[in-house]
């Protein structure tokens, strides 16, 4: 099973360094994947949409730890992570939050070698996560102007990246 983790790159670096996506307060890596709620929600059948629309959760995701992180560079991360069928679970009581639409745990931590490929934004996208990351709590609060922001972050589409280019993006 596909599950794509959420970070910063700061947190893809200390990833690197350790060779493993840490485990929350919690115990498990929050993930997001296909499930059932994210079908519904998504109503497509066909599976390569599905895993993107759980991508831009994870997007989203990560825009959310840069808010919570000032000083971290302006850049969504997704890590795209193999883990075995069922590793994942869908936490009964935030599938009905449609925040936490396709958010899944899985027992950690996760060890980098699993990951399949990961996702970054391009520099010319900054600027506009910047704006997005400031606006976020006011579109949580239904500012339709904030949420407009917000938006213009998904408008560029994260770059793949191969494992063996982590190096590369965290240096």
């Amino acid at each position: 099973m596909r599950v794509y983790v959420p970070l910063t790159l700061s947190g893809l670096a200390e990833a690197y360094k350790t060779g493993e996506l840490a485990a929350g307060a919690e115990g498990a890596v929050v993930a997001y994947a296909v499930t059932p709620a994210l079908r519904e929600w998504y109503l497509s059948d066909d599976i390569e949409e599905l895993e993107y629309a759980a991508l831009g959760r994870a997007a989203l995701a990560s825009l959310r730890l840069l808010a919570a992180d000032p000083g971290a560079v302006r850049r969504r991360v997704v890590v795209a992570v193999d883990v075995p069928d069922g590793a994942a679970s869908a936490g009964p009581d935030r599938g009905l939050d449609p925040a936490a639409l396709g958010e899944v745990r899985v027992a950690g931590p996760v060890p980098l070698a699993k990951a399949a490929a990961v996702h970054v934004d391009a520099a010319d996208a900054e600027a506009d996560v910047a704006a997005a990351a400031g606006a976020l709590e006011a579109a949580d609060g239904g500012d339709d102007d904030a949420q407009f922001v917000v938006d213009g972050a998904e408008d560029h589409e994260l770059l793949w990246f191969a494992t063996q280019e982590i190096p590369n993006l965290v240096s």
